[in-house]
């Protein structure tokens, strides 16, 4: 098999017409240049240079070699600098798993950042609930997922948990409702409510809701269960009862509806990115969580953002 490297310094040496002076353009000594140019003609198994008068020349195979690593020369470099925008992360496949609230209104602006930064970088999108992309992480198919994590911090190996922001829930009320005027509300006031069920499917974010009312003592009587944030509060609007929804799914609020902070407890859910161990320094995972906590900022007035964990 011809060796490329040899190659190469049969190019040289036909280039500067001499094998002293690509010795001397190449850091070699002349007796180097010529064991290799030996070495090339036993793998060619024809010559590749005649000499004439002090210097050599190219027969038609030293020619034909000469042109083919002028084009590996070339392929190479290529090949070397598109290596290199990998290990930087400017190109190659990110996978990415988001859940609904998340995806309406971080998601995109991260995204806009990442197609801005990292425009050689394929994005791989995907809507999902909350806990199903943690097999997708932990096997390494996903690069990054949005979580509400839990209050038990799970431990995964392989897996690490990048705390973006804190997603306080608010009190959704019918606009006539008893306790509309008030700014702030004691969860234990809304005991006695009918309540428009949200969070349905067993999970960390009906834990929260169940958590926090049980800590104001009292289990709320869902008379109504919805599947989305948006329908929950057409609801509320419609005085079938009242709901606890997290900051980031208030969407467009419903015009009929009372938006209220609550106390005693202010149950919050935490979102976190679960980041797959290989994709830990990835320049561009790196970016897209930035622009998250950036984006939380903007469409949240009061969501905490949050630090790095674990």
């Amino acid at each position: 098999m011809l060796d490329v490297r040899r190659m190469q310094v049969l190019r040289a040496v036909i280039s500067s017409g001499s094998i002293t002076a690509a010795a001397r353009n190449l850091g070699y000594t002349p007796s180097a240049i010529s064991q290799q140019l030996s070495t090339l003609e036993r793998e060619a198994g024809v010559e590749l240079l005649e000499r004439v008068g002090r210097g050599v020349r190219p027969t038609p195979a030293g020619s034909l070699l000469s042109e083919h690593a002028e084009t590996l020369s070339t392929q190479l470099a290529k090949a070397e600098a598109a290596l290199t925008e990998l290990k930087e992360g400017r190109t190659g496949r990110l996978a990415i798993r988001y859940f609904a609230t998340a995806g309406a209104s971080l998601v995109p602006l991260a995204v806009a950042a990442l197609r801005r930064d990292f425009p050689g970088v394929r994005l791989d999108l995907k809507l999902v609930e909350p806990s199903d992309s943690m097999p997708e992480i932990e096997s390494g198919e996903a690069d990054v997922a949005m979580i509400v994590l839990p209050t038990s911090i799970p431990v995964v190996k392989g897996v690490e948990y990048v705390h973006l922001l804190d997603d306080p829930y608010r009190a959704i009320l019918p606009k006539n409702h008893r306790l509309a005027r008030k700014r702030v509300l004691d969860l234990a006031e809304l005991a006695e409510d009918p309540w428009v069920g949200v969070d349905g499917l067993p999970g960390a974010c009906r834990d929260i809701l169940l958590d926090a009312c049980g800590a104001a003592g009292f289990a709320p009587n869902h008379v109504v269960e919805s599947e989305d944030y948006q329908t929950a509060q057409g609801f509320v609007a419609a005085g079938l009862g009242v709901a606890l929804i997290p900051e980031l799914g208030l969407g467009a609020p419903h015009p009929g509806v009372a938006i209220r902070k609550v106390r005693r407890p202010d149950p919050v859910r935490s979102i976190h990115a679960a980041v797959a161990a290989h994709a830990r320094e990835h320049p561009a995972v790196r970016r897209f969580l930035l622009a998250i906590r950036e984006g939380a900022g903007q469409v949240s007035g009061t969501g905490r953002v949050g630090t790095k964990t674990g």
